[in-house]
């Protein structure tokens, strides 16, 4: 799996990983666990190590736990998870108890999730890190929200990764903060790259153009996957998905060259017009 270097630690961590907003949200449902267990192994076994989850995400954490445990693989992951509450005083005690889901010693990376309450749980992730009980430190934010805000802390604070939405028909992260990533040497997450499904199953009513093997690209969601990570700031694109087939076709994007700005532009332009 190729993978980008941290800037901040100059860790190498593979180019695609996985998501689990509403995917990993299965709740004690037996089967379906054991089926978001085998997405894991699916994509561990095809060179996968990034994780990212929330206390938003309903049991997905659990589940990854679960997942990780069965299959004894809790130290090969890059497990990145975020603090999502608006009372500061309950940030390190919501760590710590997403750290028990998943069953990992400590998190990769914690986020503070769509800027709840940063003004609280920023320093005190950056206190965890300072002290080894983290490896990073972000800030996230989806969908294109609060991009002033999120560009003006990435200008002050000592980021090591940020996360934001980016794919084709969402390039509003092309202005500044991809820009600015680069510049600061910010890690960058992409999350939504197929808008929760919603750009896939549009683009599935369409034929693949025969370009699009110029790209590397056999599927409309390895086209997507192919555009985002050829961008030179990105680091790491996180598709959620709960089949192992998806996950498997998600991790083959990861393979070949990549398309370069010429390329990158023809994408963008087709999907734009469709």
């Amino acid at each position: 799996m190729p993978t980008r270097t941290i800037a901040s630690t100059r860790q190498a961590i593979p180019i695609v990983g996985l998501g689990s907003w509403i995917t990993f949200n299965v709740g004690r449902d037996e089967a379906l666990r054991a089926e978001c267990t085998r997405v894991v192994q699916a994509f561990l076994d095809g060179g996968g190590r990034v994780i990212d989850s929330s206390p938003m995400y309903g049991s997905a954490q659990e589940v990854i736990g679960h997942a990780l445990r069965a299959l004894d693989a809790t130290g090969p992951v890059f497990a990145a998870d975020k603090v999502w509450t608006s009372d500061g005083a309950q940030g390190a005690a919501q760590a710590e108890a997403s750290r028990r889901l998943w069953g990992v010693p400590r998190f990769a990376l914690l986020q503070v999730h769509n800027l709840l309450n940063w003004q609280a749980h920023l320093p005190m992730l950056l206190r965890q890190k300072a002290e080894g009980r983290i490896g990073h430190v972000g800030i996230t934010t989806s969908e294109g929200r609060r991009h002033a805000e999120f560009e003006q802390l990435m200008r002050t604070q000592p980021l090591d990764f940020v996360q934001f939405t980016y794919n084709p028909v969402d390039r509003e992260a092309e202005q500044r903060l991809l820009p600015l990533a680069a510049d600061r040497g910010i890690a960058v997450l992409v999350n939504r790259p197929f808008r929760q499904g919603a750009l896939t199953q549009r683009l599935a009513r369409h034929p693949l153009p025969p370009w699009a093997a110029e790209a590397g690209a056999a599927s409309w969601a390895q086209l997507v996957l192919r555009f985002i990570v050829a961008h030179p700031a990105v680091t790491c694109v996180i598709p959620a998905t709960s089949q192992v087939a998806h996950v498997r076709e998600n991790l083959a994007a990861a393979h070949g060259p990549l398309p370069d700005a010429a390329l990158r532009r023809r994408i963008a332009e087709h999907l734009q017009a469709l």
